[in-house]
């Protein structure tokens, strides 16, 4: 219990505080909860999005729908893409050492550059995309479904990109996360992930267990590849992982869940 409060303090605004002395091997181990808590972002967003098209358009409703999903995290994750995107954006002087610590106090500046901007821009625009037009395919519980599992698979992929990458720093959030989220972590975090969709899918009006098999490997294989990507890319960009670029990661990694997902229906 005590770790699934501390992963929603951290990644939520909802008001949790958690009493008592946190240590870093505490902060580390609520990466377990991280998919529960895609939970509290997703259940708000299918129950807006199903209310909401009743009497409003799909793109209306997709507009409301994404403002739910910034106002339950803050914007936490979608700040650490702008800070990310300022750092990627920064030009070589043909050092690597030099570059990687230029890139990496960019991305500690708390000023959002231009290329942050387009950044979030871009990501709450492909997000409007894609859900209007999951919800222009029909308000069906398949569309509902998706849309409550997007912030779930968003949240996990954190997890193995924290346990496949190295630290870019010896300080911040990405270094007590990288250094105290282990193997049994990562395995814990996606045994949550696979429960919470396959009890999802089970509510579905004629869904088989065989259509659920299927389509599980079509989500998160994606989503698991591409985070290795990230791993690679950020160690050569800026010698590892820090607590912005795990945070890009799970943007990046939503607006695919939601590509995925209209494909598929």
């Amino acid at each position: 219990m005590k770790g699934f409060l501390i992963a929603t303090q951290f990644l939520t605004r909802i008001p949790v505080r958690v009493r008592g002395h946190l240590t870093e091997r505490d902060i580390g181990r609520s990466a377990i909860f991280f998919p529960l808590v895609g939970v509290l972002q997703g259940a708000p967003a299918a129950a807006a999005a199903f209310f909401l098209s009743m009497a409003f358009s799909p793109n209306i409703a997709a507009g409301l729908v994404i403002l739910i999903l910034l106002m339950t995290n803050g914007g936490f994750h979608i700040d650490g893409l702008a800070d990310t995107a300022d750092a990627v954006s920064v030009k070589s002087v043909g050092e690597a050492a030099r570059d990687r610590e230029k890139r990496l106090a960019v991305m500690k500046d708390s000023a959002v550059g231009a290329i942050g901007v387009v950044a979030i821009v871009m990501a709450i625009l492909l997000k409007y995309l894609l859900i209007s037009g999951i919800l222009l395919k029909g308000l069906t519980w398949d569309a509902l479904c998706l849309l409550f599992l997007a912030p779930v698979f968003s949240k996990w992929i954190m997890v193995p990109v924290v346990f496949h990458g190295t630290a870019a720093r010896n300080e911040g959030l990405g270094a007590i996360f990288i250094a105290n989220a282990g193997l049994r972590v990562f395995a814990l975090s996606s045994a949550i992930l696979i429960l919470i969709f396959f009890a999802t899918w089970s509510f579905l009006p004629g869904s088989t267990a065989l259509e659920a098999i299927k389509l599980f490997p079509l989500l998160a294989v994606p989503l698991y590849a591409f985070g290795l990507t990230w791993v690679v890319f950020c160690r050569r960009r800026f010698g590892g992982m820090t607590g912005d670029t795990i945070g890009a990661v799970s943007e990046i990694a939503e607006m695919l869940f939601l590509a995925v997902a209209f494909l598929w229906l």
